[in-house]
């Protein structure tokens, strides 16, 4: 109960960042969650597998809401998000499987890495030529894949990939925001139950547990993000474009040196 109201304040700025920036809020959760867990004495092998699978069980509904809002905004477009769908899926669960297999070091490292190398492509490419015309089914299935893997692999709900990918393709910033937080479902949903079950017979867990989701976390972070991502969307629609790639840039370098310094 002591570290009840760090859970809660981690689910207030999740959810403000998933409706700001379409990132499902992963980015900042993964983070705090496995240093909360590590003060608590929680096992340190499985501390970032226990992290980013109720990272994703948060999203999960945290997208849901940020979706609601995006969508009244009309900033969702719905026929990607379709087609980007069943690579999503695949992608997700064989992130959660490949997670499993690595250690919190490695994790931790991968999460870092992959947050500076996102931000150092948006502080590059503020803003991005198209590069695919009118992109394909096949082109959003291979991409959907990646990203589903490589997000239920760190724990977020894919817009760190999403939104620069769809950049590239033409869309404007705030419907990438928009159609990455819906695309941000299926990765949650799908790699939620893959650490539900790569996590299900795991020795040495402590109660509370479902798998690699922590019980008692995702409830505190998941209610207070879920009331903040409306927050957020409605944020995203009254800010500056250019404004919010360089906070999301600056966001990202922060999370890289805190995931990068911060677990050994």
């Amino acid at each position: 109960m002591e570290f009840l109201p760090y859970f809660i304040a981690t689910g207030i700025l999740s959810g403000l960042l998933a409706g700001l920036f379409g990132v499902g809020g992963g980015l900042t959760t993964v983070p705090i969650l496995a240093l909360i867990l590590s003060a608590q004495g929680f096992p340190e092998a499985h501390v970032m597998q226990v992290a980013i699978g109720t990272s994703l069980a948060v999203i999960a509904l945290t997208a849901l809401s940020s979706t609601r809002a995006h969508h009244g905004h009309h900033a969702v477009v719905w026929k990607t998000v379709g087609m980007l769908v069943p690579g999503l899926v695949l992608g997700a669960v064989l992130g959660a499987w490949t997670a499993h297999g690595l250690s919190t070091v490695m994790l931790a490292r991968i999460v870092g890495v992959g947050a500076l190398a996102v931000a150092l492509k948006m502080l590059l490419q503020a803003d991005p030529r198209v590069r695919f015309q009118a992109p394909g089914r096949g082109l959003l299935t291979t991409a959907g894949t990646g990203i589903g893997w490589a997000s239920a692999l760190i724990g977020i709900g894919g817009g760190s990939l999403t939104v620069p990918f769809l950049r590239l393709c033409g869309y404007e910033m705030r419907q990438a925001v928009g159609t990455s937080a819906a695309a941000g479902i299926p990765i949650a949903w799908a790699g939620a139950v893959g650490f539900i079950w790569t996590g299900w017979q795991v020795p040495g867990l402590p109660a509370g547990q479902l798998g690699y989701i922590s019980l008692p976390g995702f409830a505190a972070v998941a209610a207070a993000s879920v009331l903040m991502a409306p927050v957020g969307a409605r944020l995203a629609h009254r800010l500056p474009q250019l404004w919010l790639q360089r906070a999301f840039a600056a966001l990202l370098i922060v999370i890289g040196c805190t995931m990068l310094l911060g677990i050994r």
